[in-house]
């Protein structure tokens, strides 16, 4: 049998989000049903998760939702297993949902993120091209944000640096782009506080201390990349270093 769930998903349970020993219980171990200690609801297992009253096996969902997020056609698994179409997409959405939760819960946590690269490319979807935006901690190779936009401009760049500054503490930090110059300007207008005085109207911004900026530039001739310019847009080349030493080592400012 699984592991007991280590809080209480009944929302009305105070012993919800509680992780010390006692709060949980098991009711069945045949029907996989626990129960809180500070309240008589019982819940099962896969409660919270995307398997929640899923009358499929978990193994077949999730064989599918890998298929899916390999690039396996929707047709094809409609046709292999025998399931109807909305039922597929309905478990694309409920793992979406659920990668999404984990997102929020497991890396949209404050931390010294150190060096961050940022960088957009452009991918085929069956209903177009789309730009996909990413952004990812270098130390740990964790990718910390992805953003999906039809078009590639200021909102899209925004929304990954905000989501970004969710992951960051406002610690030396060095950040890497490529030559878009929306993306140089998102990162001046969101890694910054308001300097709150008391006084009425709007605060002044202030960008965040030791932020240091840097840009990849490439130049292409006949789809194949010709020269490498890396800038340093705001910050010393000694701080730019020393960020990127202690993040990466050996090497140069790069993008991911």
């Amino acid at each position: 049998m699984d592991p007991a769930p280590t809080f209480c998903p009944t929302l009305a349970c105070p012993a919800r989000g509680q992780t010390g020993q006692g709060t949980i219980r098991i009711h069945s171990c045949k029907d996989k049903r626990f129960m809180g200690t500070e309240c008589p609801k019982t819940f099962s297992a896969t409660q919270g998760t995307a398997f929640d009253r899923l009358r499929t096996s978990a193994e077949t969902v999730s064989l599918v939702v890998t298929l899916m997020a390999h690039g396996c056609p929707l047709q094809a698994i409609v046709v292999a297993l025998g399931s109807d179409e909305r039922t597929v997409a309905c478990w694309l959405a409920r793992a979406g949902v659920q990668g999404q939760a984990v997102q929020e819960h497991r890396v949209e946590q404050p931390r010294a993120l150190g060096q961050v690269q940022a960088d957009a490319s452009r991918v085929k979807t069956p209903g177009g091209r789309v730009w996909l935006a990413l952004a990812m901690r270098l130390k740990t190779r964790l990718w910390l944000a992805g953003e999906v936009s039809e078009p590639r401009d200021m909102t899209l760049m925004r929304r990954l640096i905000e989501r970004v500054r969710l992951c960051a503490l406002h610690r030396p930090l060095l950040c890497c782009t490529d030559g878009l110059c929306s993306s140089i300007r998102a990162m001046r207008e969101t890694l910054r506080d308001p300097v709150r005085t008391g006084e009425q109207g709007r605060p002044r911004w202030r960008p965040w201390r030791y932020l240091c900026l840097a840009q990849v530039v490439k130049r292409y001739a006949q789809r194949r990349v010709v020269d490498v310019e890396r800038r340093i847009v705001d910050g010393t080349p000694a701080r730019v270093e020393t960020r990127r030493r202690r993040s990466h080592g050996a090497g140069v400012i790069n993008t991911a």
